[in-house]
Parts: structure tokens; sequence; C-alpha cells
């Protein structure tokens, strides 16, 4: 069976990490670092295209990596409305969507597609994304609020949570598609959802405010509170703790994990109430998921960089153990998922899709 060359890009705020893959391998990575003050003259995140590009090449070619023998290219599939999981070619609706941001957010992460797209045009190969940001699998019920016209949204680290469901089945010796798991993300954001036969059937809002705190997001806040909170503030300062200055930054005035447990251990009352206070509302997250999947779960998967935290492994097991069997896989697989997603597509083993650009849901039927 041939193994398959693809090339990866992943970009951030201000760098972008690029990899190359043979099959499984990874034969190269590294994190292009962009000047924060060249990257505020761009007036729109899709005008540093050209600049983010030229970097790239720059260091490719200062690592002599030649990319006349990739099969196919990757990127992050940001600013596309919500479609269902999967891999998807980079064709025209695609790149208008994610140049202009056709769900409302500009990311960095739309530049994914077009620099794939960029490098694939150049050697004449197909570029791909894979479970984009917004990713809606979600069941009819996990939609409907107590307010009518007003539903839930999908906002997850969909990308990581399939990629760590998809290694767990694999290293079990079962099909992701036959299994029922609760998967989280421990990270800067926090997603917890569910996966029902190959299905992420239901998540928490991160961008929302739903959820656990995390270091930089308020996760679920009560309604009557945060009204209260907010009377008198800019509405952006109030959306902000959604994002960027919620959960740790809040309370802690940092996003650092290893900050917020130095403290906790050195006797910081308010970090160590923090801290707990952000495993408890974890794993009544994780309980909540389980509800969803009727306490049928195979596993409980947590990935993503805070993982690496022991005390925060043991917490989550000693709360939800009881649940099913919990797994660790620290750090993020972002890269990774995006390589193996094109491979899959490419020898045939899952079809690559077509981006229509129509939301898998808009509305029921019953209410229109």
């Amino acid at each position: 069976m041939k193994e398959y060359t693809v090339f990866v890009v992943n970009p951030g705020s201000t760098s972008t990490k690029v990899g190359l893959f043979r099959g499984e391998d990874c034969l190269f990575s590294k994190t292009v670092e962009h000047d924060a003050a060249v990257l505020k003259e761009y007036a729109t995140i899709s005008d540093q295209l050209p600049y983010r590009r030229e970097t790239i090449a720059d260091l490719l070619e200062q690592n002599n990596i030649d990319l006349s023998a990739a099969d196919a290219f990757v990127g992050r599939g940001g600013g596309l409305m919500a479609m269902e999981g999967g891999v998807y070619r980079v064709g025209d609706t695609l790149l208008d969507h994610a140049r202009r941001g056709a769900n409302g957010v500009q990311h960095p992460a739309n530049l994914g597609s077009q620099l794939a797209n960029e490098f694939a045009a150049r050697y004449g190969r197909p570029a791909f994304v894979v479970n984009p940001p917004d990713t809606d699998e979600l069941c009819d019920l996990a939609r409907v609020t107590g307010i009518k016209g007003v539903y839930r949204n999908v906002h997850l680290h969909a990308l990581n949570l399939k990629e760590t469901a998809l290694r767990h089945a694999k290293s079990q010796g079962q099909r992701y598609e036959a299994q029922s798991y609760i998967v989280c993300h421990i990270g800067g954001g926090i997603s917890v959802s569910a996966h029902q036969n190959g299905r992420m059937i239901d998540g928490t809002d991160i961008v929302g405010g739903e959820g656990p705190m995390a270091p930089t997001r308020c996760g679920a806040v009560p309604v009557a509170e945060l009204l209260r909170y907010a009377q008198g503030k800019d509405s952006k300062e109030v959306r902000a703790l959604c994002t960027r200055t919620g959960g740790f930054v809040s309370h802690l005035g940092t996003a650092d994990t290893k900050e917020v447990t130095r403290r906790a251990a050195e006797g910081d009352q308010t970090a160590r109430r923090v801290w707990e206070a952000m495993l408890y509302q974890l794993a009544k997250s994780i309980g909540a998921m389980a509800a969803v999947l009727h306490g049928r779960v195979d596993g409980i998967l947590l990935g993503g960089g805070m993982v690496h935290s022991k005390e925060l492994v043991d917490s989550i097991t000693a709360a939800c153990g009881w649940i099913a069997p919990v797994f660790a896989y620290p750090g993020e697989f972002e890269l990774e998922a995006m390589a193996a997603g094109a491979i899959r597509a490419l020898c045939g083993a899952e079809q690559a899709k077509e981006y229509t650009g129509k939301p898998r849901w808009n509305g029921f039927e019953d209410e229109k």
C-alpha cells in the first residue's frame, strides 16, 4: 500500500505551524513565527495571506524541504459554515467563505485552507480541510434552549476531539463508528463532547459561554448574574469573557496553568479554589455527557495540553471513573489529525466531501 506524503498548515495568531508527513511519520515540523507588528499592518486576516505564504516558503527553502513529491496539502478550516465532520476538498465556495469568514468569525485559522490551496496549486495537487472548527453533528434535542428562537451553536475543538477518539478506538482494536465516548480537549479552552457511532452528538459551546471555565474562558454563567455584571459595561468587554479574559485570567490575572498550579501548591487559597473549581466543573460536564449517552460509555478520553497534569487526570478519574475507564492523551494532534484525514481521503478509506456552504442545520421545519 502506498505511503502518501502530505503537507499541513495550521495558522495561529502570531505563528503558523507546518508539518510534512509520510504516512504516520512526521518528516518535518516547525512553527513559523510572525512579527506581530507586521501582522497589524493588514486590514483583514485574509490580507495576511501573501506575507504568511512567503514566510513559510522561506522556511522550507532554509531547511531544504521540497514539496514537489507531496500528494496533498491540508489547512485548518476556519471561517466556514457549520457542516458535518469529515474531509472536505478545497474549492471555490470553501475559499470564498474562508476569505470573508462566512460564519462571522475572523480568526487566523481562516488562512489555513487558503495557504493549503496556494501550495497545492503550485504543485498541481489537491487541497483539503479536516473536521473544521464549526463541525456540526448535534442531535436535534441538543439544539433547543428555553427561549424560542435561540438555539445552541457548535464551537468545539472538533479536530483534536475527533482525532483523539479515532486514535483511541484504533489502539483498542475498535472502530470509532461503533463506539460511544466522552471526549475532552483540555487546554487554553475546554471542550467536552459526546460521541456516538462516529458522530459528535453533543458538546459544550466554548465560544458561547458553556461548559467548565478554562484558562481564558468564563464557561457557563447564570444568565441573571451575567446581566447584573454587564450593567454599565461595554458589550465587547463582556463578550471577551467567553474567549479571552474569563476563567483563570479573570480570577488570577494569568492564563498560565503551570503558574496557577504552582501558586495553589504554595498555599495561594484563591488559586487553589479556582483550580479545583475548574476540575469540579469539568467533571460535572463529563457527567452530563454520560447522561446524553444513557450511561453507555466505552471510554472517557482526555486530550490537550493540561492533560500533562497528573493532578487533573487523577481528579477526573476519581470523579468520573465509575462511568467508564479514563484514558489520557496529553498534548494536541492537530497537524497529525489533518495529515491523517487527507491520507484517509487519498487511499479511499474515507470519501472526501464537497463543501456546499449551506449549514447542516437551518432551523426546525415546524418553526419556519
